[in-house]
C-alpha cells in the first residue's frame, strides 16, 4: 500500500507551498508554526493533495496533521519515523515533539516519553541527553533541608559539598543582558531564603550568547553566599515549551505553551532542587512576561511553590531593563554602563566591537569591498566568512578588555599574545584567509584602552582627549611588525605610515575630521555611513590599496572618492564597486577604519 505513497518535503519560503500547508492544517484546527523550518507532507503519486504533514525546528517536530480520511491508514508514524530520521541527520541524538495531548498514544508507541503536558498541549521526547539527564545534573547542585544552614560552608560549584538550608529559591533568567536589575532580583531574591538556584535561559536566540549571559550572572554571583548558578536546559523558557518568548508576542498558542513550561518547573525541576519559592521581578511594559507571571501565580501554589514579585528596580523613573541596556549600546557605551554591574563592562563592550565590525559588513553597497551583495575585488572571501571571522574574534574582545579592566599595568606582551590567540581563531574559523587582521589590531587597542579608563573611573565621562592619550600610550609599547604587507608596502614608500602608525597618532583623522563629518552627516544628509566611508577612502593612506595596486592607483581612488562624495549616489557607488572590482583594488584599511570610526562615536561623550 505505501508504495502508492510519498514523502516530500514542500519549501515553505516558496508562497504557494507555504499556502497549501496553512490551508491544511487550519483543516484540522492548526496554525503554521513560523518558526518550522522543514516541512515534510504524504502524498499520492500523482496527486498533490496532502494527506499528513509535519514539520521541524531543529530537532522539535511540530504542526503534525492527518487529514481526516486518512486518519485509518497509518500515515502518522511513517511521517513520524521520517521527520526523525530528519533531525538525526541534522546531527541531533534527541528528538522532541510538541503536539496536542489527544496524539500522546501515537509518540509512545515510538518510545517517545512524556516531559510536560497541559489540557491543550504536550512535550515528549525520545533518545540521549534528555530530561532525566538533565536532572541528574542538576542533583549535583541540591542542597538538603534541615533546620541548621548557618554554619556550612557556602556552596559555589558543583564540586563542593552541599549545604543545608531550611528552604530553596529559584530564579529562571535570560539576563540579555545582566543588568543592575538582575542583580537587585537576586540579592532581594537571596534575602529571603536559605538557598537561591538561578537557572539560565540557555537558548541562543538572544543578542547575548547562552555563554556570555552565564558568565556575566556567575560573575556578579561570586559574592553572595547563599547562590548557586545553575545550567541552563531546553527545558526552561526553550525554543521546545516556550517558543512564543523568542517572538515575544502573544497569541492563541501562548497559554498553552506558558503552561506546558510551568508544568516541566512543577513536576521535575522544583522538585529535583527542593524548590520552595520562584521568584520574578514585576513586569510594567512585557505583556508577554507579564503574562507569564499571571499563570506562574495561578499555577504554582497548587504545587506547594510561593511566587514572590519582586518590585522592579528604577533609576532617574525608569525601569532598568536589558532591552534599555541593548538601546543604548547602539548609541553610547558610557550610559549603557551606568545600567549594569561591573561584571558585565566587558562584555558589553566586545560586543559593541564586533556589532560595529558587522556595521560595517553590512553596509551595502561597497566599492571594491565584502558586502551583502558581493565580494568585491575578493576572490577568497565573501560575507559569509566574514560573519564567521567577527564571531571567532568577539570572544578575545571580551578576554582583551577584561584583562585591561583588571589589570593596573597593561604589558604589551600580553595584549600581544591575546592578539596572537585570536588571529589564529580567525584563521581557523575562515581556513586560513585574512578577514580581519587590520581591524583586530586597531579594534583591540581601542577596547584595552577603554577597559583601562573604565578601571581607573568608570563614572567620568570618556572625551575624546582621554581616549587618545590612552591610545597613544598603549600603542607606544608596540613596534611595527616585519612580515605583514603593512610592512612590504611601508618599504616600499617611505612615507606611508600604516596602522600602528595610525595607532601611535591617536588617530588624529579619525577624531579631528572622520568623526566629526559623520556626525555632522547623520544630522543632515541621507546614506552617512556610505558618505563616511568616501570621506575615508578620499583621505586615507590606504596600505591595503597600496599592497595591491601602486601610488598612481592610490591617489586616482581618492580624487574619484572625493568626487563622489560632493555628487553622492548609491548608483555612483555601485559604479565605483565595478570599477574597482575589474582593477582589483580593496579599501579594506578604510573599511577598518570606518568600524573603528562607529565603535569610538558609541564610546566618547557626546
Amino acid at each position: 500500500m505505501y508504495t502508492d505513497y510519498e514523502i516530500l518535503q514542500l519549501p515553505l519560503s516558496v508562497g504557494i507551498y507555504r499556502r497549501r500547508v496553512e490551508q491544511f492544517l487550519a483543516a484540522s484546527g492548526l496554525r503554521m508554526d513560523s518558526s518550522i523550518d522543514y516541512y515534510a507532507v504524504v502524498q499520492r503519486r500523482g496527486n498533490d493533495e496532502i494527506l499528513a504533514g509535519g514539520g521541524l525546528t531543529d530537532n522539535i517536530i511540530k504542526s503534525i496533521a492527518v487529514k481526516e480520511t486518512a486518519r485509518e491508514e497509518g500515515f502518522s508514524s511513517r511521517l513520524i519515523s521520517h521527520l526523525i530520521s530528519q533531525a538525526h541527520e541534522r546531527g541531533y541524538s534527541t528528538v522532541r515533539v510538541f503536539t496536542k495531548p489527544e496524539n500522546k498514544e501515537i509518540f509512545e508507541s515510538l518510545s517517545f516519553q512524556t516531559v510536560g503536558q497541559t489540557d491543550k498541549a504536550i512535550l515528549l521526547e525520545s533518545g540521549e541527553n534528555n530530561l532525566s539527564q538533565y536532572l541528574e545534573k542538576l542533583r549535583k547542585y541540591t542542597i538538603i533541608s534541615s533546620e541548621d544552614f548557618s554554619s556550612e560552608t557556602p556552596r559555589q560549584d558543583a564540586d563542593t559539598s552541599a549545604r543545608k538550608v531550611k528552604n530553596a529559591g529559584c530564579i529562571v533568567m535570560n539576563a540579555n543582558p545582566f543588568t543592575l536589575g538582575h542583580r537587585y532580583l537576586i540579592e532581594q531574591s537571596a534575602a529571603m531564603v536559605g538557598h537561591l538556584y538561578v537557572i539560565v535561559v540557555k537558548e541562543d536566540l538572544s543578542m547575548f550568547s547562552y555563554e556570555e549571559r552565564r558568565r556575566m550572572i556567575a560573575a556578579s554571583c561570586k559574592d553572595f553566599s547563599n547562590v548557586t548558578v545553575c545550567d541552563g536546559s531546553d527545558y526552561q523558557i526553550s525554543q521546545s515549551t516556550f517558543p512564543t518568548y523568542f517572538l515575544k508576542q502573544i497569541d492563541d498558542a501562548t497559554d498553552a505553551q506558558i503552561g506546558l513550561d510551568l508544568d516541566i518547573f512543577c513536576r521535575h525541576i522544583a522538585p529535583q532542587l527542593q524548590i520552595t519559592h520562584r521568584f520574578v521581578g514585576s513586569e510594567p511594559t512585557d505583556n508577554l512576561t507579564r503574562r507569564y507571571n499571571e499563570l506562574m501565580v495561578a499555577t504554582l501554589p497548587n504545587h506547594g511553590i510561593e511566587v514572590v514579585e519582586i518590585p522592579r528596580l528604577c533609576r532617574q523613573g525608569e525601569v532598568v531593563s536589558a532591552s534599555r541596556v541593548r538601546s543604548l549600546m547602539g548609541k553610547s557605551l558610557i550610559d549603557a554602563l551606568q545600567l549594569v554591574p561591573t561584571t558585565s563592562y566587558s562584555t558589553i563592550l566586545s560586543h559593541i566591537a564586533a556589532d560595529c565590525l558587522r556595521e560595517e559588513l553590512q553596509l551595502t553597497p561597497k566599492p571594491g569591498l565584502v558586502d551583502e551583495f558581493d565580494s568585491g575585488a575578493h576572490t577568497d572571501m565573501d560575507y559569509r566568512l566574514m560573519t564567521k571571522s567577527i564571531d571567532a574574534l568577539q570572544p578575545f574582545f571580551w578576554q582583551i578588555a577584561q584583562y585591561a579592566y583588571e589589570s593596573e599595568a597593561i604589558e604589551t606582551a600580553r595584549l600581544q599574545q591575546l592578539g596572537c590567540q585570536a588571529e589564529e581563531a580567525m584563521m581557523a574559523a575562515t581556513g586560513g584567509v585574512n578577514t580581519h587582521r587590520g581591524a583586530l589590531f586597531s579594534v583591540g587597542i581601542v577596547v584595552a584602552s577603554t577597559a583601562q579608563l573604565l578601571r581607573i573611573n568608570d563614572s567620568e565621562p570618556i572625551d575624546s582627549h582621554r581616549l587618545q592619550s590612552e591610545i597613544i600610550r598603549l600603542a607606544s609599547g608596540f613596534v611595527h611588525a616585519a612580515d605583514t604587507n603593512g610592512a612590504r608596502v611601508r618599504s616600499r614608500y617611505n612615507n606611508v605610515g600604516g596602522a600602528l602608525s595610525m595607532a601611535q597618532s591617536g588617530y588624529s583623522m579619525l577624531f579631528d575630521e572622520w568623526l566629526p563629518f559623520y556626525r555632522k552627516m547623520k544630522a543632515t544628509a541621507d546614506n552617512p555611513l556610505h558618505r563616511l566611508l568616501l570621506k575615508i577612502i578620499a583621505t586615507l593612506e590606504d596600505t591595503n590599496i597600496l599592497h595591491r595596486t601602486d601610488r598612481e592607483t592610490a591617489s586616482a581612488v581618492k580624487l574619484s572618492a572625493a568626487r563622489l562624495l560632493a555628487n553622492f549616489s548609491l548608483d555612483g557607488l555601485q559604479a565605483m564597486n565595478e570599477q574597482f572590482v575589474r582593477q582589483n583594488i580593496s579599501p579594506g584599511g578604510s573599511a577598518d577604519m570606518l568600524a573603528l570610526t562607529l565603535m569610538v562615536e558609541r564610546i566618547i561623550d557626546k
